[in-house]
């Protein structure tokens, strides 16, 4: 019986991990609610997320759809936005509470940074974009669920 209970209680554990590192998974408005970015999740455990809805679809000499015009890489400005991924690689770390060793790429800007974020008490997700592994050295950004 003790057995039956010890085995109930890690399953029942590894059940609530999974659910709480899953919190990630969903549809998110960026900061400024002109983008959403679906969250997945791969067979490598790892979380990812792609442009779903661009707001203003159009580049800024009207052709449509928006491309990824301020790519550093020449080759890659011709990509278009929505349907493009832009966050990669993020791992659930327990103990922090939080995803971490991602990169999310500013599709305003150009840059790629390393990422973590976390969830917050309100529901919303605090990501947090850093370079040469410095977390002070970046920029935040808050993204709410898109219902």
């Amino acid at each position: 019986m003790k057995k039956c209970l010890l085995l109930l209680a890690v399953l029942f554990s590894f059940n609530a991990l999974a659910q709480k590192q899953d919190q990630l998974l969903g549809v998110w408005f960026n900061e400024e609610k002109d983008g959403k970015v679906e969250v997945f999740k791969k067979a490598d455990g790892k979380y990812y997320g792609k442009i779903v809805w661009v707001k203003n679809d159009f580049n800024e000499d009207g052709s449509k759809p928006k491309r990824d015009r301020k790519n550093p890489e020449e080759k890659l400005r011709n990509r278009v936005l929505n349907g493009m991924v832009v966050l990669t690689g993020l791992q659930w770390n327990n103990d922090a509470k939080e995803w971490q060793d991602g990169q999310i790429y500013d599709t305003k800007s150009g840059k790629t940074y390393a990422c973590y974020c976390k969830l917050q008490p309100n529901g919303t997700l605090y990501f947090k974009g850093y370079v040469m592994g410095m977390t002070f050295l970046g920029r935040s950004t808050v993204w709410t669920r898109a219902n």
